[in-house]
């Protein structure tokens, strides 16, 4: 192969940063990789996505980094690594530099892969499988790294981050799914990241009320090749193949950069309408897989570092996440990276906080979870990212895997406790009063014995794994045949209740039911104390069609429809309304937990859980199965300050859950009360007063407010 003949001399380079870095002054750019175990590394420099014009040999090495700059080079420019080495997959080596792999640390990536057999390492369909070696280029086929301009002018300087919780109101969303389906918007911008920041959305996100967006993955991901195959592709994204990228798919400025300055663009206007941007990141592990996996960066840059292997067999790796490998957080250089990662979407791309997926697996040290583990310890002490919101999914597929609170004190985490919960009550099963009432009060058997606030609980009752709100009261059962799996993914326990039909049905009564069961779960989690989340499309009654696990299905399944008929426009309205009610009354977001004791010499308890009858409820029934449940809060008895100084108060409320399918009699406290808020579409109740029982109709929320003492 011939390539271009350099007219300007190599320079050796720093070590750091790594990655590629254009200095602009010095007319070039910084090289510098890590790799303790390779032999020799080649930068290879090509002129479009698959033409290579130049292979450059990198011979500066200072410890495990190799480094060089190359003047001439400019923002735009495509490169690739091969990294030589031995190739020897029974130690955990897997060096092989037939293939050109991607920079752990690119700013951007041209674009997807191209499914080919030569980007394995080892010959496909060979006998000896991993064992073997293949010597074919896979240049042709692997997308190449982007060096990237960095600069862009911010104008959000006045977004103050807000690493606490308190008043937040998470809008859990996917760039593409959000917008793709927006005719009102320009048809480019459909599914992007502009399209997400667009004016039409930002004002849509205002209006409900919403403080923050949670971002399903973001950066660079690829389509798996057996979903290629079914003619299916990665939508939610959980399969990363870089950690500093922006997913280029959602860019509608191409994938040589533009994907990195439209994501600012994104995060700057939603900062400037007072939104922040949470971004879901995933680094448990990478799209590599297992040993029968492909080479695409990580296993064939240092695969002895980047992934915990097995010990006694370092051919085959651990994995604690269902998808083939796991990320090496013990080693140095790979913490190192995640960190470094943090901290460049902190600081170049301006994002507000990061929820961890499967973030159990962060914590492992070999088979064990820790949570005193260098990760968790390096992000405390951190002034960076100690500043931003730290939302973790607390669990894994490994030993121990459920952590639900047990992440540190700066941690929230995905209440799935609260989730299951909540949807076991509503669908009518008898639960025990005090989990319930418990999971209302922020779950204080979970978090605060660890010294945590009612915000260390993430309020969930649907999120992207699993059904959509509609799907939760319209199906028993999982309906995933679309996905090609023999409907045997997905998760089997969703605690659903579809109303007395399966799906789609011209049943006044169960869609009477399903409205109504929509409105009991969204009334509940705007009542409880901690952070609540919503799942994108919810408001706007989205179905998936039964599918719990819709990974896979980049199309209508899973795409929000913004064509509403009265009936969805009536529950977008009914969400809008529970949002703003919930922001305008601190009582159901305090800083504190309830004591269940009287303060500031009133006569009242700041919060008293009741039976139907009026009575507060003992200890015999606090341990009791129940289908109902009453509590008062006492807002005149909030035990907390402003930042001001001043104390902060609020009205009473009386809040009903009735998931009995039957009818009961309620005998109200003290006082009369107005009725605010109701699942009922018809309401049959508006001033209710103690001494005057009133009767409250099965499966229905209720929430009154206080007029008089």
């Amino acid at each position: 192969m011939v390539f271009e003949t350099r007219d300007r001399p190599l320079r050796p380079g720093r070590p750091y940063p790594l990655g590629s870095n254009w200095i602009e002054e010095e007319d070039g750019v910084n090289f510098s990789l890590f790799s303790e175990n390779a032999e020799k590394v080649e930068i290879v420099l090509f002129s479009n996505k698959n033409d290579p014009k130049e292979v450059i040999e990198v011979k500066n090495r200072t410890g495990d980094i190799w480094h060089t700059f190359v003047p001439g080079l400019i923002p735009g420019q495509l490169y690739g690594y091969r990294v030589h080495g031995p190739y020897k997959p029974e130690v955990g080596l897997r060096f092989n530099p037939n293939k050109v792999l991607i920079d752990p640390y690119a700013k951007a990536v041209s674009g997807p892969v191209k499914w080919d057999d030569s980007l394995f390492g080892y010959k496909i369909g060979d006998q000896a499988q991993d064992i073997s070696f293949d010597e074919r280029d896979s240049s042709g086929f692997i997308p190449k790294s982007v060096v990237i301009d960095p600069h862009f002018d911010w104008d959000d300087d006045f977004h103050k981050r807000r690493p606490e919780l308190k008043d937040t109101i998470i809008y859990e969303t996917h760039v593409k799914g959000a917008t793709k389906l927006r005719l009102d918007l320009p048809e480019e911008i459909r599914g992007t990241y502009l399209g997400l920041s667009s004016r039409q959305m930002i004002e849509y996100l205002k209006d409900f009320g919403f403080t923050s967006v949670e971002l399903m993955p973001v950066y660079q991901f690829i389509d798996q090749r057996f979903l290629v195959e079914k003619g299916l592709a990665n939508y939610w994204g959980y399969d990363p193949i870089n950690f500093f990228s922006p997913e280029c798919r959602y860019s509608s400025s191409g994938c040589e950069g533009g994907q990195v300055i439209e994501f600012k663009r994104m995060v700057n206007e939603l900062h400037n309408a007072g939104i922040e941007v949470i971004i879901d990141v995933v680094y448990n592990h990478t799209a590599e897989g297992n040993h029968l996996g492909p080479t695409l960066s990580f296993k064939g840059i240092d695969n002895l570092a980047y992934y915990m292997l097995v010990p006694d067999n370092k051919r085959f790796y651990l994995d604690f996440t269902g998808t083939g490998n796991t990320l090496n957080l013990s080693h140095p250089r790979v913490i190192q990276m995640v960190l470094d990662s943090l901290r460049y979407w902190v600081t170049e791309m301006h994002v507000d906080g990061f929820r961890f997926d499967l973030a159990a697996a962060l914590a492992r040290e070999l088979y064990n979870v820790n949570m005193l583990n260098t990760f968790f310890i390096t992000i405390q002490q951190d002034p960076i990212l100690s500043q931003v919101k730290l939302i973790a999914e607390p669990w894994d597929v490994g030993p121990g895997r459920y952590q639900v609170g047990n992440f540190p004190h700066m941690w929230a985490e995905w209440n799935g406790k609260y989730r299951d919960t909540m949807r076991r009550f509503w669908r009518g099963e008898q639960l025990p009063y005090s989990e319930v009432a418990n999971r209302l009060m922020g779950s204080p058997d979970i978090y605060l014995g660890n010294n945590k606030t009612p915000f260390a609980s993430i309020n969930y009752i649907t999120s992207h794994d699993g059904f959509t709100l509609e799907d939760l009261v319209s199906y028993d059962q999982k309906h995933n045949e679309v996905n090609g799996f023999n409907n045997q993914d997905g998760m089997n326990d969703n605690f659903s209740w579809n109303c007395g039909a399966e799906g789609p049905t011209d049943d006044p009564k169960v869609w009477e039911c399903r409205e109504k069961q929509k409105r009991n779960f969204l009334i509940t989690l705007m009542v409880s104390q901690g952070v609540p989340m919503i799942l994108g499309g919810d408001e706007l009654s989205r179905t998936q069609r039964g599918n719990n696990n819709a990974f896979c299905q980049d199309n209508e399944v899973s795409w929000y429809d913004w064509n509403l008929d009265e009936r969805r426009a009536k529950f977008q309205e009914f969400v809008m309304r529970m949002v703003r009610f919930y922001r305008a009354h601190p009582v159901f977001r305090r800083s504190k937990y309830f004591q269940g004791k009287k303060l500031h010499g009133l006569p009242m308890k700041d919060v008293t859980f009741l039976t139907p009858d009026g009575k507060e409820v003992d200890e015999q029934t606090w341990n009791s199965p129940t289908q109902t449940v009453v509590v008062l809060l006492e807002g005149s008895a909030m035990d907390e300050n402003n930042s001001r100084g001043e104390r902060i108060a609020d009205d009473s409320f009386l809040i009903v859950l009735n998931a009995n399918p039957n009818a009961i009699k309620l005998n109200p406290p003290r006082g009369k009360w107005r009725l605010v808020v109701s699942s009922m579409r018809e309401e049959k109740v508006d001033v209710v007063e103690s001494g005057k029982e009133v009767e409250i109709e099965g499966r229905t929320a209720l929430v009154f407010r206080r007029i008089e003492s």
